[in-house]
C-alpha cells in the first residue's frame, strides 16, 4: 500500500517529463519513470538496489500501479518493472491474423513483430539507462493477449531469461502448434502459467480450447527441462486480473 508520494518535475533526454517517487509499506522504495515511444507509453519502477531484474509487463491501459501496489502486498522482491500501456491491443500483441470472435467484436492483425522490434530497439534501451546496475536477468510477462505475446517473444528474440503468462491467450488459432513446431531462440530458465478455471467454459470453439492448449504447452516446456510452474486460479478471464498479473511477475522473480 503506498503511505508516501513525492512529485518531482524532470528533463530527461529520453523524453521522459515527469518522476514520482514512491514509497511502499516495507521500506522499498521505486522512481517512477513516464515516456512516450511511437504512441505507447512505458512507465519504469525503479528499484534503488543495483542489479536487480529488469521485468517488461505489456499492459492494455494504464501505467500498472494496481499491479505494483499489489506486488508489493505479496512481498514480491525487488525488480525493475517497466510497464508498457497504450497499446495497439489486438496488433502489438498478435503474431497474424484472427478473424472477430463475435459479431461485435474486431479481428487481430498480427503486429507483434513490429511492436517487438519497437520494444527491444527503442522501448527497452530507454528504459535502461535508468537502472541501477546491470540486471541479473530479463523477464517478459502478461496477461491475456499479452501473455500470448510474452511466449512469441521467445521463438523471435534471445532476450528474456523468464516468462510469466497469465490468463495467456492460447487458445489463439494455430498458436499450440507454432509451439510444438518451432525452437525458441533462447530457452528460458524458469516460466509461469496460469489460467482461471472457468476460462474454458464457453461456446466459443477457439476459446473453449484454452486450458487444453496450455496444458499441452506446460508439458512440452517440462519435457524441455524448463522450470515451468503451472496454475489455476478460482474464476472467469477477468476475475482478480491485478492479482494474478502480481503473482506471475513473483514467480519468476523467486
Amino acid at each position: 500500500m503506498v503511505i508516501g508520494l513525492t512529485y518531482g518535475m524532470l528533463d530527461f533526454t529520453w523524453g521522459c517529463s515527469i518522476m514520482i517517487v514512491l514509497s511502499f509499506s516495507g521500506g522499498t522504495f521505486m522512481e517512477k519513470q513516464t515516456f512516450e515511444s511511437d504512441g505507447r507509453t512505458a512507465t519504469l519502477y525503479k528499484s534503488e538496489e543495483a542489479n536487480r531484474p529488469f521485468i517488461i509487463l505489456n499492459n492494455y491501459a494504464g501505467d500498472g500501479a494496481s499491479v505494483v501496489e499489489a506486488m508489493h502486498e505479496i512481498d514480491t522482491p525487488a525488480c525493475n518493472l517497466l510497464v508498457v500501456g497504450d497499446l495497439k491491443w489486438d496488433h502489438d500483441m498478435t503474431p497474424w491474423y484472427c478473424p472477430p470472435l463475435t459479431e461485435n467484436d474486431t479481428p487481430c492483425t498480427g503486429g507483434a513483430d513490429d511492436y517487438l522490434d519497437l520494444l527491444l530497439t527503442e522501448i527497452m534501451p530507454r528504459a535502461m539507462q535508468h537502472i541501477e546496475g546491470t540486471p541479473s536477468f530479463t523477464g517478459i510477462a502478461g496477461y491475456s493477449l499479452a501473455g500470448l505475446f510474452a511466449l512469441y517473444a521467445t521463438y523471435r528474440c534471445e532476450v528474456f531469461d523468464r516468462v510469466a503468462s497469465m490468463s495467456g491467450s492460447l487458445w489463439f488459432p494455430n498458436f499450440r502448434d507454432y509451439i510444438l513446431s518451432h525452437q525458441m531462440k533462447k530457452q528460458p530458465e524458469k516460466m509461469y502459467f496460469s489460467l482461471g478455471d472457468k476460462e474454458a467454459k464457453t461456446r466459443n470453439r477457439l476459446l473453449k480450447a484454452v486450458q487444453s492448449n496450455t496444458e499441452e504447452i506446460v508439458k512440452h516446456y517440462e519435457q524441455l527441462g524448463i522450470n515451468v510452474t503451472w496454475e489455476l486460479n478460482p474464476g472467469n478471464h477477468f476475475r482478480d486480473a491485478v492479482l494474478r498479473s502480481a503473482k506471475g511477475i513473483k514467480a519468476i522473480l523467486e
